[in-house]
């Protein structure tokens, strides 16, 4: 298998120095770019087509949640794994449902930065228990502009299926657990999608956290 390749996008150099020795450390991991912002990040990206990108999304010029919009609507075969400091649930919010496939803070342990980008590069989405357990925690009306009003027409299977994903199981242990075919779980993705207006399994979660659908 060709290795992960790996950009990552900090205004801060000592940050980017020290992710790029623990990736260093593992196999199967290329770290193939660094930029210190938004706008850096996108003209690597044209250049170089990583398949994960790391992004800060506090950063100078262009911060990393616009970053994260522009690539999601010209490169959305590039994940994008947001890295910061901040640990700001609306940040957070914003950052997956712009198409960021997971959120991990700077001070995550090199298991889990492994497993995010792993998982980010496959389609997948990783969250950490805790930051998925306060996501679903938030029942107020969508702070972002344009947040699509659908959504509370999801059948009963549809809300079952949202919320094993919203726990971050796959697709298979989906099927497994509540007894139908990978292929009708991904029907019913495909139905959720449409129905909250987004593309991917971070967005879905996000949208649905923001609704108050899977609180309680």
């Amino acid at each position: 298998m060709p290795p992960t390749r790996i950009l990552i996008a900090d205004d801060h150099l000592i940050i980017r120095q020290g992710l790029r020795l623990i990736l260093e450390t593992e196999d199967g991991f290329e770290l193939v770019g660094e930029a210190a912002d938004g706008a850096e990040a996108l003209r690597l990206c044209a250049d170089l087509h990583p398949d994960v990108v790391l992004m800060d999304l506090r950063m100078p010029g262009m911060d990393g949640l616009t970053a994260i919009e522009r690539l999601s609507r010209e490169q959305p075969d590039i994940a994008v794994v947001i890295l910061t400091t901040f640990n700001e649930d609306d940040l957070m919010l914003r950052g997956l449902r712009a198409g960021a496939k997971g959120f991990l803070l700077k001070d995550t342990s090199r298991e889990t930065l492994f497993n995010a980008i792993r998982a980010a590069a496959r389609g997948e989405t990783l969250l950490k228990p805790d930051t998925m357990a306060r996501l679903l925690s938030r029942v107020e009306a969508p702070s972002i502009s344009g947040a699509p009003s659908g959504g509370l027409d999801l059948t009963e299977r549809e809300r079952e299926v949202l919320a094993a994903v919203a726990r971050g199981e796959r697709s298979k242990e989906i099927a497994l657990h509540l007894g139908i075919t990978e292929r009708t779980v991904k029907a019913h993705l495909a139905s959720i999608y449409n129905k909250l207006g987004v593309d991917s399994r971070a967005a879905a979660i996000a949208v649905a956290a923001q609704r108050g659908i899977l609180a309680g």
